[in-house]
């Protein structure tokens, strides 16, 4: 059985894997060539630590980075897909069962308002 995630240390090596993953996607990667990872990194460890670990003082709001972006479906069923495989080929649990249900709900938020804004 794998450990949950439990730790920054954990949500760390989960935001590592997926955004070495999505950087090497050739459908999403393209989004992600223009950004500085040593300062995005840092800011999804908080914003993931911030709803697995209810680590204080996140603010950013996440969907309003987005919209300026031209997404469809299948970008976001890609970044999902991705997704829900590191933390499946990572951990298992409480807390890894709520990191994917939470990037669900930020998928079908950003997706709404993206569609909305057509």
């Amino acid at each position: 059985m794998k450990q949950d995630i439990q730790a920054k240390n954990d949500v760390e090596q989960m935001i590592n894997t997926f955004y070495d993953r999505v950087a090497n996607d050739t459908l999403i990667g393209p989004f992600f060539k223009h950004l500085d990872f040593s300062k995005h990194l840092p800011k999804m460890y908080h914003f993931w630590s911030f709803v697995l670990l209810d680590e204080a003082g996140y603010t950013t709001d996440v969907t309003k980075v987005h919209m300026h972006m031209k997404l469809s479906k299948e970008h976001f069923d890609q970044w999902i897909k991705l997704f829900n495989e590191t933390v499946d080929d990572l951990f298992e649990g409480e807390k890894a069962e709520m990191a994917k249900q939470r990037a669900f709900l930020m998928r079908w938020t950003i997706e709404s308002k993206l569609n909305a804004k057509d």
